[in-house]
């Protein structure tokens, strides 16, 4: 401990770090909104199965009115959204948010190889996560960790896709 810091400063901050009841409440909340059955729905579909090379597959899905899965893209990113905003804006604790929710640093590595080609049609495209990615070091590394995870889950995708045989009406000569 230098001069700087005195046992009543690093309580004081250790007790800004802490979360409170009231955050903990918010976190549960959040995780009881993410288990809705249509919102499991959502989250399965495009955590799982949507995975758009460009920003064009991206926005024939999320803009289209007849695509069902159209909804599912929306309501999930904006969900996502809304929790990172009331990180932003003071209501939950940022450390109690990382430490409980990866899901929305997932989107924003999943989309981002096509992130800025998004943005140019929609600039307020997943800003919010990127905003708790900018402003909490706990969020970045959490961000850095979830990237290489998902740009490692895009290798095994593309290299199965790659090796699925096309199938033929007739049997192939040899």
């Amino acid at each position: 401990m230098n001069a700087e810091t005195s046992p009543q400063m690093e309580g004081t901050r250790m007790e800004q770090m802490l979360a409170s009841p009231a955050d903990a409440d918010i976190i549960l909340k959040l995780y009881d909104l993410r288990r809705e059955t249509v919102m499991r729905r959502a989250r399965a579909w495009v955590l799982n199965e949507f995975w758009p090379a460009t920003a064009d597959e991206y926005f024939a899905v999320a803009t289209s009115p007849t695509d069902p899965h159209s909804a599912y893209v929306r309501q999930v990113n904006t969900y996502w959204e809304m929790a990172a905003a009331l990180v932003l804006h003071g209501a939950v604790s940022a450390e109690l948010f990382v430490d409980c929710n990866a899901e929305g640093f997932f989107l924003l590595a999943k989309f981002a190889p096509i992130l800025d080609e998004i943005r140019q049609r929609n600039p307020m495209f997943l800003t919010r996560t990127s905003d708790l990615i900018r402003r909490y070091p706990a969020a970045a590394a959490r961000y850095e960790a979830t990237l290489k995870n998902v740009e490692s889950m895009r290798a095994r995708r593309n290299a199965a896709a790659g090796s699925i045989q096309p199938k033929y009406a007739y049997p192939q000569k040899s």
